[in-house]
C-alpha cells in the first residue's frame, strides 16, 4: 500500500482536525477528486486526491487531530507514491507520569481524626483516605467528612474536550498568555457629532489615522531575537463572534481602499464565517487588529494580542455621559475604547500617540 499524508496546508501549522470523509474502502478515486475535510485554523479546507487509484486503507477517523505528515489513507499499490515531505515526530507520545501517593496516606496511624470524626466517616460511607484534612496538625474534622460525603454524591459534570475553532483560540490564547507582556489605555471619543452610524467602518478609517501617526503599532515582533519589524501596509484582522468559536478574517491593506469596500469586505467575511467557508488566507497574518466587543457589551476591556502582533483595539458599548459646553451640560455619545500592546515592543507614550490619532479622526463629524 502507499500512504497519503496530511499536506503542509498552510505556514506554521502542525495539525488539522478530521471533519469527514468524502470516499471509502474500496472506492476508485481520479486525480483531485476531494478525498477529506479536515478543520485548521478555523477554516474547514477539502483535500483533493494527488493521483486516481484504489483506497485500500482509511488511516484516521472523523473528529482526529492529525500532524502534518501523518498518514491520512493508503492507496493500493501500482499507483504513482504521494512524495510530500513528512513533517514533525509521528512516535506515541509518553503516558502521563501517575502521581505519587502521599506519604503516611497508606498507614492508618497516619490519619488523624476523632472518634466521632471516623464514626460520622463510616456512616456516611466515606473513605478517610481519600479526604483532604483541614484540621489543626493535618486533621481530619467532621466538616471534611461531610464535605466529602457530599461530593461523592454529586453526579460528575460531563466534560467535552475543545474542537474545531475554540481549539485553535485555547492555543492561542494560552501562547500569547506565555510570550506577550500586555499593557492597556483606556479612553473615550465623542462621537456626538457622526453623521453616519457604521461604526466598525470609522474605526476602521481611525485605525489607519493611528498606524500612521504612529507605525510602531502596526509592526511585528521577533521573540527569539527581540527584533521588531515594519509592516509595510495595514492588514486589519476583525475579530467577528461566532457560536463555534472567535474568527479574526483579514482586510488586507485597509489603508490603499474606500470605506465603501471594507464594508462589502466585512458583510462577505461575516458570510464565510457563518458558512464556515473561510479560506486559510483569508485569517493568516494580520499586522493588527480590531474588536468591537460593544456591540454585544462591555465598556473597557483588557484586551488579548496574538504575537507577533504588537496592538489589538477594542470598542466598547456607546453610552451617553454629560459633557459641559457654552450652552451648559449636554449628554453626548461617548465611545469607549481600550488599546491593548505588547510593552516589550511598545511604549506607553507610542501607544498614547496612536489613541490620541485614533480619537481625533474618531471624533470628526464625517
Amino acid at each position: 500500500m502507499t500512504p497519503f499524508c496530511l499536506p503542509d496546508l498552510g505556514e506554521g501549522l502542525k495539525e488539522a482536525e478530521l471533519v469527514t470523509w468524502h470516499v471509502a474502502e474500496g472506492d476508485h478515486v481520479v486525480i483531485d477528486q476531494p478525498l477529506v475535510s479536515v478543520e485548521t485554523e478555523k477554516a474547514v479546507v477539502e483535500i483533493p486526491s494527488p493521483q486516481s487509484g484504489h483506497i485500500a486503507q482509511l488511516l484516521a477517523k472523523p473528529g482526529e487531530h492529525v500532524r502534518v505528515g501523518a498518514p491520512l489513507l493508503a492507496f493500493e499499490e501500482g499507483v504513482h507514491p504521494d512524495t510530500g515531505t513528512v513533517v514533525g515526530d509521528l512516535s506515541t507520545p509518553a503516558a502521563m507520569p501517575v502521581p505519587a501517593k502521599k506519604p503516611g496516606r497508606d498507614k492508618p496511624g497516619a490519619i488523624r481524626a476523632a472518634p466521632a470524626v471516623r464514626a460520622r466517616a463510616k456512616q456516611l460511607g466515606v473513605e478517610l483516605s481519600g479526604i483532604t484534612p483541614t484540621g489543626p496538625g493535618g486533621s481530619l474534622t467532621m466538616r471534611d467528612v461531610e464535605t466529602a460525603a457530599r461530593t461523592a454524591a454529586e453526579p460528575p459534570m460531563a466534560a467535552e474536550a475543545l474542537r474545531g475553532a475554540r481549539r485553535v483560540m485555547a492555543l492561542n490564547m494560552a501562547s500569547a498568555g506565555r510570550e506577550v507582556v500586555p499593557a492597556t489605555l483606556h479612553d473615550d471619543a465623542d462621537v456626538d457629532a457622526w453623521s453616519a452610524n457604521d461604526v466598525t467602518v470609522r474605526l476602521i478609517r481611525a485605525m489607519v489615522a493611528g498606524c500612521t501617526a504612529e507605525p510602531r503599532l502596526n509592526a511585528s515582533f521577533h521573540t527569539p531575537t527581540l527584533a521588531l519589524r515594519n509592516n509595510p501596509q495595514i492588514d486589519l484582522g476583525l475579530a467577528i463572534d461566532n457560536p463555534d468559536g472567535l474568527f479574526v478574517p483579514v482586510l488586507r491593506d485597509v489603508a490603499r481602499s474606500a470605506p465603501a469596500e471594507w464594508r462589502r469586505q466585512i458583510d462577505a467575511m461575516k458570510v464565510r464565517v457563518r458558512e464556515r467557508s473561510l479560506k486559510p488566507d483569508e485569517l493568516r497574518n494580520p499586522s493588527i487588529t480590531l474588536s468591537n466587543f460593544g456591540t454585544i457589551a462591555g465598556q473597557h476591556a483588557a484586551l488579548v494580542i496574538l504575537p507577533p502582533q504588537v496592538a489589538i483595539l477594542g470598542a466598547g458599548r456607546m453610552i451617553e455621559r454629560p459633557v459641559r459646553g457654552e450652552d451648559g451640560l449636554r449628554l453626548h455619545r461617548m465611545l469607549p475604547l481600550s488599546l491593548t500592546f505588547d510593552h516589550r515592543a511598545v511604549t506607553g507614550g507610542d501607544a498614547a500617540r496612536f489613541l490620541r490619532a485614533v480619537m481625533a479622526d474618531l471624533e470628526k463629524p464625517s
